[in-house]
């Protein structure tokens, strides 16, 4: 009898010895040892002479860019992309499926034929651009707008789940104890919400940091970081290049971290109520 008990709860996979072997080796060949090999290169560069490169006004500029810009992108993202998910999951209309395949479009497109398209559509030639007195592309609005194009399927495909999650009977409730449209959505629903949406913000923030591809095209003079890094890379400065490389990647676990505890946080509020 005991016998039988413990083959029901027998795994399909094999046992933890084996699962978190193969776990740490593809880990170590995917992540650990690349960034090991980055810091390490990095530490060819002695502590002057780095924060020399760091104190640059070309350095601190392309970081200035790439994150301000990857931070609008991101708040936008969480805007915008949080009511394209809510008509998404709560409304029915003609071409919704279409509208719902089109979200996953900068997934499917490669980032160089995105940074073309944008770049013609805004130029002062192109569709859009045509109607602005301003320059929209080889500038940091540009930027801003790529990064905005690659980043908004994160954020709707975050809140889809939790939209559907949300139950109607609870709006129902709000309504019948009096509560408005905007109490019953910032008192009732929000909360709910919200660890779905920092998820979003957080994955499309991270995305437009790295951002490399879809960016060039657009950003004119414009450096950001990722191209600052090819042009160091280009010009034979491979201790350079690693070093704004390890600076982007401490800065951006910093910021991601404290996003994270902040939708920790969210969550534990939530579990509360």
């Amino acid at each position: 009898m005991l016998k039988n008990r413990r083959s029901v709860h027998k795994s399909v996979l094999p046992g933890f010895g084996l699962t978190m072997g193969f776990t740490v080796v593809y880990l170590s060949l995917i992540v650990l040892i690349p960034l090991a090999a980055l810091f390490l290169k990095a530490t060819g560069m002695g502590w002057t002479e780095y924060w020399q490169l760091m104190t640059t006004q070309r350095v601190l500029e392309s970081f200035r860019v790439t994150f301000s810009t990857s931070l609008c992108a991101a708040l936008a993202n969480a805007v915008f992309g949080f009511l394209v998910a809510w008509v998404l999951v709560r409304y029915s209309f003609p071409g919704k499926r279409f509208i719902d395949a089109m979200v996953d479009l900068p997934f499917a497109l490669p980032t160089a034929a995105s940074g073309i398209t944008l770049s013609m559509l805004y130029s002062q030639h192109g569709w859009i651009g045509r109607w602005f007195d301003f320059r929209i592309t080889y500038s940091q609005l540009g930027i801003f707008i790529a990064l905005t194009f690659i980043g908004l399927p994160f954020v709707v495909r975050a809140m889809q789940p939790a939209l559907t999650d949300i139950e109607r009977e609870l709006e129902e409730a709000a309504a019948s104890l009096g509560a408005t449209r905007w109490q019953t959505f910032w008192k009732v629903l929000f909360p709910g919400l919200l660890p779905a949406l920092l998820t979003g913000f957080t994955m499309a923030f991270a995305r437009a940091i790295g951002e490399y591809g879809s960016v060039i095209f657009i950003a004119g003079n414009s450096e950001i970081a990722p191209k600052l890094i090819i042009i160091k890379l280009e010009a034979n400065e491979y201790t350079a290049a690693t070093a704004i490389a390890v600076t982007m990647l401490v800065v951006s676990f910093f910021l991601l971290l404290v996003i994270n505890l902040l939708q920790l946080w969210g969550t534990k509020n939530w579990n509360r109520t």
